[in-house]
């Protein structure tokens, strides 16, 4: 196998592995975001910051512009935590109050979101759903590369 040859699966296997990488962050996610509905504990957190974050907008691409905040509230423990969420309400802004979902283990994992565990389960679905496609693709790109390149070797003189 020559060095083009060998191209034909690194890159592919490269979008791959990011693919599985994504895939995997998701499912930790939404199980974490799950169990601190089920599990955690509550707190009054107050919003210190709020702020955009845009990409795209290069070439034909569209802008995507995701709204963050920086919260910080105090476990029922007395320890002080600070997080940055992406995603959240627009009609939260600085100086605000909310209530705030954390596991004692893992405060710093705390979401501002309220539970809504189908709301959770649907993007979750739709997330998983592009990562397998993502996945997919490039597999069979390497299984029909395969295929090709087998048949030329396979008429080579």
């Amino acid at each position: 196998m020559g060095l083009l040859e060998a191209l034909f699966y690194i890159i592919p296997g490269i979008f791959v592995v990011v693919g599985v990488l994504g895939l995997v962050w998701t499912l930790r996610r939404s199980s974490e975001i799950s169990r601190t509905w089920r599990h955690g504990r509550t707190a009054e957190a107050r919003c210190l910051r709020s702020y955009t974050r845009t990409s795209g907008g290069v070439g034909d691409m569209s802008v995507t512009t995701t709204l963050h905040h920086v919260f910080e509230f105090t476990t029922a423990e007395g320890r002080v935590v600070r997080f940055d969420e992406a995603g959240g309400r627009s009609t939260v802004i600085e100086g605000d109050f909310v209530t705030v979902h954390y596991l004692p283990e893992r405060p710093e994992g705390a979401t501002s979101k309220s539970p809504s565990q189908g709301t959770l389960a649907v993007g979750t679905g739709c997330a998983v759903a592009f990562f397998v496609v993502f996945i997919a693709i490039p597999l069979v790109f390497m299984g029909a590369v395969h295929f090709v390149f087998s048949a030329a070797d396979g008429m080579a003189p």
